[in-house]
């Protein structure tokens, strides 16, 4: 098993292996959080502190350290076949797929803290995107393509850096413009996708960097053709990605109730004193304000009250969620100006409060 499977680099070495680069990692992230059902959506909000799933992308990468760097990769030889991959990768420690394992186990563990589970669900969602970026899912002897130095667009580069962000970066778009172009899922692929395993996913990985080291030869000059020919699946493994973290997170929490998490200072922060501006909530993304404008529309969607501020839906500047015994509160406030207290969380990009106790709430 450990003559194939390699459950470390050195540090110097694992530190170079950054999957996707920011934008990959915002854009897998911000895909899956579109996909989450409303209630895993909540409970997502809850335990990152309310803040958004491609905020905390990279974290896993900004935080590595010798014991975790390991968990970014899986290092196999070339050739195995399908029967012996699974062997392997299933019987492997300290690598992406152990890691993946790991942290949902602890998110299913009631016992854990919120700043456990905070934790365990910054990991998972960075390391699903690893586990689809090709270069992650390697071999040892060359760093995952880090030492196989070729070049692009006239630089000096690597087969791993290609992979991350140069070949992204070349296709010249923004993270908005790179989601809209990406997430293009039909619900027949959605369900299929969500339907593979972990190791499914490595497989995958594991098939086309087979290819890539095939293709490619030391100090080769990478061509339009190329990009051409792979920015395409540089595409779908960003998008399937996003689609399948979010169906692992649906599976451990549509039917979650949503936690009353209080996380710590270093994890929760909260905004200076005094009215925060509407227009401004999206600056204030985790942190507890007070707010003041009128309430434009309510909705019941049976386990909670929608109501709308500074515009009816969809052009709302702010959602308040009314939850337990505060919906029938909700339903005395339209056309009204409030005064709310509460937490900003991020709801599929737009700023929200989760109205859980009728102090929040102040008519003016």
């Amino acid at each position: 098993m450990k003559k194939y499977v390699w459950s470390a680099l050195a540090l110097g070495g694992a530190l170079c292996l950054i999957s996707w680069g920011l934008k990959g990692h915002r854009a897998m992230a911000t895909i899956a959080q579109k996909h989450l059902t409303s209630n895993t959506a909540y409970v997502v909000s809850a335990y990152l502190g309310g803040s958004s799933m491609a905020d905390v992308s990279t974290w896993a990468d900004e935080n590595r350290d010798r014991a975790t760097a390991p968990w970014h990769f899986l290092n196999l030889p070339l050739g195995l076949s399908h029967e012996q991959f699974v062997k392997l990768v299933s019987q492997s420690d300290g690598s992406v797929y152990s890691a993946i394992v790991k942290t949902e186990a602890q998110l299913k563990d009631k016992s854990l803290s919120a700043e456990q589970k905070n934790e365990a669900l910054k990991y998972l969602i960075h390391l699903v995107g690893d586990a689809h970026q090709p270069m992650h899912v390697s071999r040892k002897e060359d760093k995952g393509g880090n030492t196989i130095q070729i070049r692009f667009d006239n630089k000096g580069t690597n087969l791993h850096s290609l992979w991350d962000s140069r070949l992204l970066d070349h296709e010249g778009m923004s993270e908005a413009e790179i989601i809209k172009a990406y997430d293009t899922a039909k619900p027949e692929q959605i369900k299929a996708w969500q339907k593979d395993s972990p190791l499914e996913w490595l497989w995958e990985s594991y098939q086309i960097s087979s290819q890539l080291y095939a293709e490619i030869k030391p100090g080769q000059a990478i061509d339009e053709a190329y990009y051409q020919k792979y920015i395409p699946v540089i595409r779908q493994r960003i998008d399937r990605a996003g689609i399948r973290l979010a169906g692992e997170l649906n599976r451990l929490f549509n039917n979650e109730p949503v936690p009353a998490v209080k996380l710590a200072a270093a994890v929760q922060t909260t905004a200076p004193a005094g009215l925060v501006r509407l227009e401004e909530l999206k600056n204030f993304v985790g942190k507890s304000v007070s707010v003041q404008g009128k309430v434009y529309s309510v909705k019941d969607i049976g386990s909670m009250v929608l109501a709308n501020m500074g515009a009816a839906y969809p052009n709302q500047m702010l959602t308040l969620a009314f939850k337990g015994k505060t919906k029938a509160l909700a339903g005395t406030l339209e056309g009204k100006t409030v005064s709310i207290s509460g937490q900003v969380i991020d709801y599929k990009g737009k700023p929200e409060i989760i109205i859980t106790t009728a102090d929040q709430v102040k008519v003016q």
